[in-house]
């Protein structure tokens, strides 16, 4: 079962969402608030049913959102990102050399997101030390 882990970041809070095997399947961008980073994983869960639109075939037959656009990045490899009702990027995966690899990621993603639970960042007291 998959699993969405929140993580702090110097400039707010993101998400990645990771399968069975513990393997990073998509990246939320950055958000300022915990709350608004849950309403990321609540869009990624509502907006995971889309289907795929090929960008890396000549003619790729144009698909509604929600969608996955799968496309080759600058170094050639196959990326994906997730495209929610209104169009806004809300979710895109690393690179993969194969095609098969990308489209299987997909496949995690949809499998995975209806079961997978939160994991919140740790909260940490900050200990000061006292100088003498």
């Amino acid at each position: 079962m998959g699993k969405f882990i929140m993580r702090k970041v110097p400039t707010g809070i993101m998400f990645d969402l990771k399968g069975a095997e513990d393997e990073t399947l998509l990246t939320s961008e950055v958000y300022k608030s915990k709350a608004s980073c849950k309403a990321g994983i609540a869009s990624i869960v509502k907006n995971a049913a889309g289907e795929i639109e090929d960008q890396t075939v000549a003619e790729p037959i144009r698909q509604r959102h929600p969608k996955f656009e799968l496309y080759k990045d600058k170094k050639d490899e196959f990326r994906f990102r997730l495209k929610a009702t209104n169009g806004q990027v809300i979710g895109s995966s690393k690179g993969f050399d194969k095609k098969e690899d990308c489209e299987k990621a997909i496949a995690d993603v949809k499998a995975n997101v209806k079961k997978a639970k939160i994991v919140e960042p740790e909260k940490t007291e900050e200990k000061k030390t006292e100088k003498k």
